[in-house]
């Protein structure tokens, strides 16, 4: 089988978790410059076989689209050309990134480890990644 990427997309940043090979584990990959992205993905896909990719959907509490939505539907018409054979699907993160920081405290990591914004945006999309499996299986 093949892996299913996550992006919990961001103007500065964007984490990126990916799963095992039986798509059942949601792991942290990395944490890249949002501008240097579609070169990371594409290096990726070059050495993986990637089966889909999830981009993280931010929703109002209301269930509307959150303010970001609009750079991310402009990077998804990127993606969606520099990838054409493979599937994007979206997956509603609200609170993934609440979510993200109270595991790190409950990990029990330390104050200044906790403060590094690219760890929570990969924890992010690997929270992203979980709850799309969790949803398609």
């Amino acid at each position: 089988m093949a892996r299913i990427i996550a992006l919990d997309f961001g103007k500065q940043r964007t984490g990126i978790a990916v799963t095992d090979e039986l798509q059942l584990i949601a792991s942290g990959l990395a944490t890249v410059n949002t501008k240097d992205l579609l070169q990371y993905l594409k290096d990726y896909t070059a050495n993986e076989n990637i089966a889909g990719i999830v981009v993280g959907e931010p929703k109002q509490r209301d269930n509307t689209p959150s303010e970001s939505e609009a750079s991310i539907q402009v990077f998804l018409k990127k993606l969606k050309t520099s990838f054409p054979l493979i599937p994007i699907d979206r997956q509603d993160e609200r609170f993934t990134s609440k979510v993200a920081f109270q595991s790190m405290v409950e990990a029990g990591l330390k104050k200044k480890q906790r403060q590094k914004k690219e760890l929570i945006d990969e924890i992010s999309a690997t929270l992203i990644l979980q709850s799309y499996l969790n949803r398609i299986q």
